[in-house]
């Protein structure tokens, strides 16, 4: 997912080379360094929504397409020195409102950043990243670079990378951008918005841990309780395993900090216990999700207790989700089999209540969406998802999903005239 973690050095030696080989690998003298790569990424995907936001603004369909081109060439100068530079264009053609902010942005600079290995003993290594660079940590519930959406996130800023045989530390202090959708256009913060330490342990048989600090600031942000800056720190912790048979996943983190005059004191806690059966021929898994992310205690007190997920994965719940990880509680049973040996299928059903009463609920992204205080109602709605994936080749895979959300008491006593909400996506992407 991280085009900028490829390394194909180790085709130096090989006197075979494909035609791919040879531009994943270009060399420059007749030693391993310095060489380049070449590579390219298509995507294209049409939408087709009928009652988005459950008829809230537009009832009935909204169908659009979309489309992300880039391209990145990583240069490896020497054993210490290496730049990556990548241009990404994301477009988006039919949607009867306009492109969301994650649909479009025409032109950009994705990626430019170098890395200097300033230390190396053994297997120890410590790497400082300056530029422009996107971020992913844990399972993406904090800072994803958001793959699903069109748009994917990236921030400017230095990163201090930590290796070591088990462990990895990353340090960082980044600044993200206001993205527009034209070209080159997007607004630079002026300012540090996003701060942190991330680390991630491997324990024995697979199992691993991570732990982590992560600051951000952010001006006018906008809840149930209202309007203001705020400065927010979290402090989680996450243990996991996903490789075969019993696996889990399982994250807690805690944020204190200032909301206007007010203090913040929120949480959240997941967890997602499964099985997978590689040994089987259609490699079947199964699991159940549980999430539990604090909202509002009292509206219009001044404090606030609503949990802010920073920068998540846009598809936290299915490929194109109406609800985001803020002021929720949701039961989500799901598994994926191979039905052929390059076709896979997935199927997810979310259950949702509102955490809070006093809070509302929110979109994907974090930002708020519909007010709580005149309800009481808590359950929001069901979730049914269905996905079907299609690997043709190493390069080329294909993907078709549905899903249909029933509104819950909650959406029926918010919206007037609710509708239950279908979407299809259809995707193919090119790899290169």
């Amino acid at each position: 997912m991280m085009r900028y973690d490829e390394d194909y050095s180790y085709l130096y030696n090989d006197t075979n080379k494909t035609w791919y080989q040879s531009l994943k690998y270009v060399g420059l003298s007749p030693n391993i360094y310095p060489f380049l790569s070449i590579g390219s990424d298509v995507r294209e995907e049409f939408d087709a929504f009928n009652n988005e936001d459950w008829g809230k603004f537009n009832a009935g369909k909204d169908n659009f397409y979309l489309q992300r081109y880039d391209v990145h060439t990583d240069w490896h100068l020497n054993n210490t020195f290496r730049f990556f530079f990548q241009l990404r264009s994301a477009l988006e053609n039919g949607r009867p409102n306009g492109p969301r902010p994650i649909d479009e942005d025409q032109l950009n600079i994705q990626n430019l950043f170098i890395d200097a290995k300033v230390w190396r003993t053994g297997n120890d290594s410590l790497i400082i990243r300056a530029g422009r660079q996107e971020l992913n940590y844990g399972a993406g519930r904090l800072i994803s670079v958001r793959e699903g959406p069109n748009v994917r996130l990236y921030f400017n800023g230095i990163k201090f990378m930590y290796v070591a045989r088990n462990l990895t530390i990353d340090g960082f202090a980044m600044e993200a951008d206001n993205v527009r959708p034209g070209i080159f256009d997007n607004q630079n913060s002026m300012q540090i918005n996003l701060w942190g330490i991330y680390s991630t342990r491997n324990l024995q048989g697979n199992n691993n841990a991570d732990f982590y600090y992560i600051g951000d600031r952010r001006d006018s942000a906008i809840y149930n309780e209202g309007k203001g800056n705020e400065i927010r720190h979290t402090i989680g912790s996450r243990l996991w395993k996903n490789n075969n048979g019993f696996v889990y996943d399982i994250e807690a983190a805690y944020q204190f900090g200032s909301f206007n005059n007010g203090r913040i004191s929120a949480w959240t806690a997941s967890f997602d216990l499964g099985y997978i059966f590689g040994d089987l021929k259609s490699h079947p898994a199964f699991g159940l999700r549980n999430d539990y992310i604090s909202g509002d205690d009292k509206q219009g007190d001044g404090q606030l207790q609503t949990f802010d997920p920073i920068y998540p994965k846009g598809g936290y719940f299915g490929f194109d989700p109406q609800i985001g990880p803020v002021n929720l509680i949701d039961v989500h049973p799901y598994g994926s089999l191979f039905i052929l040996p390059k076709v896979s299928f997935l199927w997810d059903v979310v259950f949702n209540w509102r955490y809070s009463l006093q809070d509302g609920i929110y979109r994907p992204s974090g930002t708020f969406n519909l007010t709580g205080v005149g309800s009481d109602k808590r359950y929001i709605g069901t979730d049914y998802l269905a996905k079907i994936s299609y690997v043709i080749n190493p390069f080329i895979n294909m993907d078709f999903g549905i899903q249909y959300f029933v509104t819950g008491a909650y959406i029926d006593s918010e919206i007037a005239n609710h509708k239950n909400a279908v979407e299809t996506n259809s995707r193919v992407s090119f790899k290169f």
